[in-house]
């Protein structure tokens, strides 16, 4: 978070005058401060309809420089009604190549409405580094273009990730033996790197269009030492033990299919279970499938559901 810094005052006369400046604006202070809070909340209005709410928990990780620092992952919740027992879905957002900051909170959740039609809780962490608790502290850097380094991402990321999944696993109302991890671009990335660690009651893993170091304006297609990817995702193919499903479009303008193609293979020569899936075009970029193309989507994940034995799509109410 920024902070400002007040300068010294190093005269009683600049001391006085600063302190009753400051008491004749506490009144219009007090009323900025009433004013601008119903708009925040509107802002941050929760979907009553899924069972919005927000906690977060404070996590320790290190960045590519070996920094270790805490940091707060903020943790977007929602759940169909009732009781549960509820399986799991721990939705991971991606990255942007020029700001970190928007949105406040991640919270798909036009998405998150088909998981909770199926019955899962869903569990959508914002991570550090990113949102309205950005911090200079950047765990998820990965380097230049010139000298790219994967591998402390994937370790941060996914270690963030399974803090939320123990967190979610102390809820009253969810079924900790059916989880599934999910996650779109760099999110994607980090999904495959947390199922390689082969988290307790994970059942499956979804990768949307999953990558780093894209840049569709300054590299459409190809980003940065692809070949640095397919050697993490060799990693992770061999200790990776649940089956997966890949998700990814003709015209990804991070991550083009000849890039996308060559992860997948690399997984599965190591020993990964994945199941690729390379759609048509979509839009002016395939990369935004997740978010604008659920219509086209659903029926594929549909099916990798049905296949894991997760439940089926409920009537609506």
């Amino acid at each position: 978070m920024r902070s400002g810094l007040l300068g010294p005052h190093h005269k009683n006369s600049m001391r006085q005058f600063s302190f009753f400046a400051f008491g004749r604006l506490l009144p219009t202070l007090g009323l900025c401060c009433l004013l601008l809070a119903p708009l925040a909340g509107r802002a941050q209005q929760l979907s009553l309809d899924i069972n919005e709410s927000v906690t977060s928990i404070d996590v320790s990780v290190k960045d590519l420089y070996g920094r270790q620092e805490s940091g707060k992952v903020v943790i977007t919740q929602f759940k169909p009604a009732g009781p549960g027992p509820f399986p799991v879905v721990i939705l991971s957002h991606g990255r942007s190549p020029t700001n970190r900051q928007d949105p406040p909170r991640f919270r798909f959740t036009r998405q998150v409405r088909y998981f909770v039609s199926r019955g899962f809780a869903v569990f959508e962490p914002t991570r550090i580094g990113y949102g309205a608790y950005m911090t200079q502290f950047d765990p998820e850097d990965s380097g230049s273009c010139s000298s790219k380094d994967y591998a402390p991402m994937a370790e941060s990321g996914s270690t963030e990730i399974l803090a939320v999944l123990d967190y979610a696993r102390q809820q009253p109302y969810v079924d900790a033996k059916r989880v599934l991890l999910v996650g779109q671009s760099v999110g994607g990335y980090l999904t495959v790197a947390a199922s390689a660690r082969n988290p307790e009651g994970v059942v499956g893993a979804i990768n949307f269009a999953g990558g780093a170091g894209g840049d569709p304006e300054k590299r459409p297609g190809n980003p940065c030492a692809p070949q640095l990817l397919e050697e993490m995702y060799a990693r992770f193919g061999h200790a990776a033990k649940m089956p997966m499903l890949w998700i990814y479009t003709e015209n990804d303008l991070y991550f083009a299919p000849v890039h996308s193609k060559a992860w997948h293979e690399a997984f599965v020569k190591a020993g990964g279970n994945a199941d690729y899936r390379l759609l048509p075009p979509f839009a002016q970029n395939g990369h935004m499938l997740f978010a604008r193309g659920p219509e086209i989507w659903e029926p594929i994940v549909g099916e990798f559901f049905d296949r894991l034995g997760l439940p089926a799509l409920r009537a609506a109410q």
